[in-house]
């Protein structure tokens, strides 16, 4: 194992926006709105704004100066929105130390996230070292990640809140963001424009993930950065499709004739998996990812995804796949086995997921299939030409401190953020991801390993209260590493930053919920069990429940604010 995964901020064998969204942050996090203050969307007073979104010259006020690091220069420069690339580990000896002082002050915190997996003991060695290595002593509430949200509802409900509350970005619905408006600090005066220079770290942040961190007019959130390039790679079985001597295809017509051509139900080998969001990539749809990144200026008017005839022809293509018999039967049931697993087993030659399933499943396999090889293809346009690719957010998990605490809280807590956004090549990211050596992992062949108690105990928990800029390390596989940056640069060169790009918007409550039914609307349609007509009439419903008048809603934020994508 090595040094953190792609902050993309990927996840299960059947797409649900939610849980991909969570297992890609465990699978990278190894890793990713707003106007004016709006009189009529604004309810002013101290806790800024209720709906809405800050940008341009109030933004400006909030944002913390940029100060880039040049702690260690990497293999493979950023490009075009892509990760920096590391390819080679650096020995222990060479590590440097960004954080000059130790900066905590010993106030006691305790610390709510998600967790993937069983929770370590709060005593146990990794927790200790990196307390003693900060100055903090901190009480880690691991949450079980799958069920994250109705927690964090619940304790936001409550008066009973953590000092600091990590909040994933696909728990960002219902009452969430009026509750961390209400219930969360504001960070400006320790961190907006040159006050961040006493945290070198938070420093080199990227200004949209700082951007993305502004909720309720306030700057909120301490972020975890992210490539805006799609995380969304179709990987296909490099191996086998040498073997076979087929060929990449370069069109929606040449993918379904490839699918056809490799499918053999009865060796139980199918073409591919659901692959509805390489559709979306491939017929230039606008962003899923977030609300607000689906809307955009279409000849001057702001159009949602949904209403665009690209919408439809990439749910109308990728139910040609499941029509043609080309999708593995797991894939069409839903919910049953696993895809990555199908893709390694040769069940399934092309699926797609978060691009760090390229390192992962290239590193599952080493020894287990030495001749497994895979890849991410570029995406197609779907008419055989360049496909218009969205940007998707550059900051999707926040941790926030409570309202109300004290000054010294606030500092422990940077204290803790500066830390754990240390870059790749110095002591505190080491000791982030790694642990103590001997304890947690030890050095092979100049790599470093973790052990049974490093993969017990070092987890994601310290990283999610802030990370560092977008980076790929992993020096066991030096070609996986520059081919998984180079994949995001040249789709990085394809991509677009729609209206409201970077911006962390509060929808108004009472149509928070509009969109809920249309997921599973979408995966009916793919799998034949509605037709794309009812995708037609679910739209004009939605307009008429309130879509339209969200829309003149954006549409005053977008007037006001300007559109990202005529920013810099």
């Amino acid at each position: 194992m090595t040094p953190n995964a792609v902050s993309t901020g990927s996840r299960t064998s059947t797409p649900s926006r939610r849980g991909f969204l969570a297992s890609s942050a465990v699978a990278a996090v190894a890793v990713a709105g707003g106007a004016p203050l709006l009189a009529a969307c604004s309810e002013g007073g101290s806790t800024g704004q209720k709906d809405g979104t800050t940008t341009g010259k109030d933004a400006a006020k909030l944002l913390p100066a940029f100060v880039a690091s040049t702690v260690v220069a990497p293999d493979v420069a950023p490009k075009n929105g892509s990760a920096a690339g590391f390819t080679r580990a650096v020995p222990a000896a060479r590590l440097k130390a960004s954080v000059a002082t130790k900066k905590g002050k010993g106030a006691a915190l305790t610390v709510m996230a998600p967790l993937w997996g069983t929770p370590p003991s709060p005593d146990n060695p990794y927790y200790k070292a990196m307390n003693e290595a900060i100055g903090t002593d901190v009480t880690w509430q691991n949450q079980d990640g799958n069920v994250y949200d109705q927690k964090l509802g619940a304790v936001l409900a409550s008066s009973d809140i953590p000092d600091v509350v990590v909040v994933p970005g696909w728990n960002l619905g219902g009452k969430i963001p009026g509750a961390i408006n209400a219930k969360f600090e504001d960070l400006g005066p320790y961190l907006s424009g040159d006050r961040v220079k006493a945290y070198p770290n938070l420093a080199a942040i990227p200004t949209d993930a700082w951007q993305r961190s502004i909720f309720g007019g306030r700057l909120r959130g301490l972020p975890m950065p992210a490539s805006y390039v799609t995380n969304i790679a179709p990987f296909y079985r490099k191996d086998l499709f040498a073997t076979k001597g087929w060929q990449l295809p370069k069109s929606a017509d040449e993918f379904l004739a490839l699918a056809k051509e490799i499918t053999s139900a009865r060796a139980k080998v199918w073409a591919c998996d659901d692959l509805t969001w390489t559709a979306y990539n491939m017929f230039g749809v606008l962003s899923g990812s977030d609300k607000a990144l689906g809307w955009n200026l279409v000849d001057g008017k702001l159009v949602n995804r949904i209403e665009t005839q690209e919408y439809l022809e990439a749910l109308a293509w990728t139910r040609k796949l499941f029509d043609a018999g080309v999708v593995h039967p797991d894939a069409k049931a839903q919910n049953q086995g696993d895809a990555g697993n199908r893709f390694t087993s040769g069940q399934v030659l092309i699926y797609n997921n978060d691009l760090s399933h390229w390192y992962a499943k290239t590193s599952e396999q080493a020894a287990q299939n030495p001749a497994f090889a895979m890849a991410a293809m570029d995406v197609p346009g779907h008419d055989g030409g360049t496909p218009k690719l969205w940007a998707t957010n550059p900051a999707n998990i926040w941790a926030f401190v409570k309202k109300g605490s004290s000054r010294a809280v606030v500092e422990d807590v940077l204290a803790i953020a500066d830390f754990t956004a240390a870059p790749y090549g110095t002591k505190e990211r080491m000791l982030t991801d790694y642990g103590v050596e001997g304890v947690h992992h030890t050095v092979k062949n100049g790599l470093p390993v973790k052990t049974d108690a490093g993969n017990l105990e070092v987890n994601s928990s310290w990283m999610f209260v802030a990370s560092p800029a977008p980076y790929v390390a992993h020096p066991d596989t030096p070609d996986v590493t520059r081919a998984m940056v180079e994949w995001q640069q040249r789709m990085g060169a394809l991509t677009t930053k729609s209206a409201f790009y970077g911006m962390t918007v509060t929808e108004p409550a009472q149509w928070t919920g509009l969109m809920n039914d249309f997921e599973q609307l979408e995966k009916d349609i793919v799998r034949g069990r509605r037709r794309v007509s009812d995708m037609q009439q679910a739209v004009s419903e939605w307009k008429s429940k309130g879509g339209d008048r969200l829309r003149d809603w954006y549409r005053m934020l977008l007037d006001t604010t300007g559109s990202a994508a005529s920013r810099p």
